[in-house]
C-alpha cells in the first residue's frame, strides 16, 4: 500500500501540468486494479496500512472522481484561476482519504478522518462562487469538529481496555455505557449527514465549486459509512439496544427530506438535499445490523457517489452556459442544449434507482433488511421511494421542458471533455452491477 502514497507524493512535482497529471492518475487507478485482493482479509499490509473488500471499493471510488474533478474544472485551466494551488489540494485530498481507507490503526484512521475536511474547506473558501461561502465553511468546520471530539475520547477509553487500536485486534467484550456509543459513532452521523444534522451539507453543496460538490457527495458523505461500517462490527451489544433510534429518526427524516426537495429551486440544493433522502436509508440499513443491510449500504454508497456526482457535473455545465442555477432560468434545456437532454436523462433514471444502475441493487438489499427489520418501516420507505422518483422526475421535467428563458437566443453545444466527463460517471455505475457478487463477498 506503501507504494501507492508514495506515486501520489511525487505527483506533485507535476502540479503545474493539468492533463499529465489526470494521465498520471489513471495510470495509477490501474494500477491499483490489478493490485486486488480476492480475500475478504486485510491483505497487502505494510505498517498500518491495508486493504479488505470495504477500503478497495472506496480507494477506487476516491481516485475515480478526484480524476473526474480535473475534467470537470477544465475552466480553472483555462483562466488560470491558481490551478496550481487547485491541483496540490486536490492531491493532498486524495492522500488524506487513501490514508482514512487504508488505515487499520483507529486513532491514525481519526487523524486522517478530520485532515479530510481541510483541503474540502480550501476548496469551498478558495474557489466557491459567492460571499456566503465563508459561512457554509464555517457550518462544514464546527459541525465536523464538535461531533468528532467525543470520538477522540472515546477511542482513548478504547486503548485503555485493550491496549491496541487495530480494528480487528480489539475486543468487543469489555464493558462500556451508551455515553462510549454515542460518542463513537455520532461523528459517523454528522459526516454522513443523518436528518436534523444535516444543515452544514446544503450550505456547503450550493457554496462550493463543482470539484468540492463532487467530492463532498462521491466520496466525503460516504467516511461516515465507511466508519460505521468498521466501528458498528466493535459495538454489537449496544447496538441491539439503541440502534431503534436512528433507524427511527432517519426514515422519518428521509421522508420530509424527500417532500422538502420538490420546493427546491436551486438545481444545486435539490441534489444536495436527495442525498441526505439516499444516506438516510444507508443508515437505516447499516443500523439493522443484518447481512443485506451491510451490503446493500456499501452498494448504494457506491453507487450514489458516482450518480450525485455525475448530476452536479451537469448542474456546473448549465451554470457555465447560462450564470444561474435557478429552475426559473434553467427551464426548456432540450431546446438549447439538446444533446445533454439524454444524459441528463440517463443519470436522473439512475437518481431514482432505475435498472441496471447499482443504485437499484444497493436499495433493493436496504429495503429487503429493512422490511425484516421491522414491517413498520414499509409506510416511510414506500414514502421515500415514491417521492424520491417524484422529485427526480420534477427536476428532470422542469429542467428539460417548457419555454426557454427569453435570454437565451441560440443553443449551446457541448465539449467533447463534457461528454467524455458525464460517460466515465453513467458507465461505471451501470456496468458495475455485472460484478454484484464481489460487492457481498466480504460480508460471509
Amino acid at each position: 500500500m506503501m507504494k501507492f502514497i508514495f506515486f501520489l507524493f511525487f505527483l506533485f512535482f507535476f502540479n503545474k501540468f493539468w492533463w499529465f497529471m489526470s494521465f498520471l492518475m489513471f495510470i495509477l487507478f490501474f494500477m491499483f486494479i490489478f493490485n486486488f485482493s480476492y480475500y475478504g482479509i486485510w491483505g497487502n499490509i505494510s505498517y498500518f496500512f491495508g486493504c479488505d473488500y470495504i477500503s478497495f471499493g472506496f480507494i477506487m471510488l476516491s481516485l475515480w472522481i478526484c480524476i473526474l474533478m480535473l475534467f470537470a474544472s477544465e475552466s480553472l485551466y483555462y483562466l488560470n484561476y491558481f490551478c496550481g494551488f487547485f491541483l496540490f489540494m486536490i492531491l493532498f485530498l486524495l492522500i488524506m482519504l487513501y490514508c482514512v481507507f487504508s488505515m487499520m490503526n483507529i486513532i491514525f484512521f481519526y487523524f486522517f478522518f478530520e485532515s479530510s475536511l481541510i483541503p474540502t474547506l480550501f476548496l469551498i473558501l478558495g474557489w466557491g462562487y459567492q460571499p456566503e461561502r465563508l459561512q457554509a465553511g464555517i457550518y462544514l468546520l464546527f459541525y465536523t469538529l464538535f461531533s468528532s471530539l467525543p470520538m477522540l475520547v472515546s477511542i482513548m477509553y478504547m486503548y485503555m481496555y485493550n491496549n491496541t487500536l487495530i480494528f480487528f485486534l480489539v475486543n468487543i467484550y469489555y464493558d462500556f455505557n451508551f455515553f462510549f456509543y454515542f460518542s463513537l459513532i455520532i461523528a459517523f452521523l454528522v459526516k454522513m449527514p443523518m436528518f436534523m444534522i444535516h444543515l452544514w451539507l446544503p450550505k456547503a453543496h450550493v457554496e462550493a465549486p463543482v470539484s468540492g460538490s463532487m467530492i463532498l457527495a462521491g466520496v466525503l458523505l460516504k467516511l461516515g459509512g465507511y466508519g460505521l461500517l468498521r466501528f458498528l462490527m466493535l459495538l454489537m451489544s449496544f447496538n441491539m439496544k439503541f440502534n431503534f433510534i436512528w433507524i427511527s429518526i432517519s426514515l422519518i427524516g428521509g421522508s420530509l427530506i424527500s417532500m422538502m426537495c420538490l420546493r427546491q429551486v436551486d438545481l444545486k440544493s435539490l441534489i444536495a438535499y436527495s442525498s441526505v433522502a439516499h444516506m438516510s436509508i444507508v443508515i437505516c440499513g447499516l443500523m439493522t445490523m443484518f447481512y443485506w443491510g451491510f451490503c446493500g449500504s456499501y452498494i448504494l454508497m457506491i453507487g450514489h457517489g458516482l450518480c450525485s456526482s455525475g448530476l452536479f457535473c451537469l448542474a456546473n455545465i448549465t451554470y457555465e452556459r447560462l450564470g444561474s442555477r435557478s429552475l426559473l432560468i434553467n427551464k426548456g434545456l432540450m431546446n438549447f442544449m439538446p444533446s445533454m437532454s439524454m444524459w441528463w436523462f440517463l443519470l436522473c433514471s439512475c437518481n431514482m434507482s432505475a435498472p441496471p444502475s447499482l443504485n437499484l441493487l444497493g436499495e433493493i438489499s436496504l429495503l429487503s433488511s429493512l422490511v425484516c427489520w421491522s414491517w413498520f418501516s414499509m409506510f416511510f420507505l414506500s414514502i421515500l421511494s415514491f417521492f424520491s422518483a417524484v422529485y427526480t422526475l420534477y427536476m428532470y421535467s422542469y429542467s428539460q421542458h417548457g419555454i426557454m428563458f427569453s435570454g437565451m437566443y441560440s443553443c449551446s453545444l457541448c465539449y467533447v471533455r463534457e461528454f467524455l466527463l458525464l460517460f466515465l460517471h453513467w458507465f461505471p455505475l451501470n456496468f458495475l452491477i455485472l460484478s454484484g457478487d464481489f460487492f457481498v463477498i466480504y460480508f460471509y
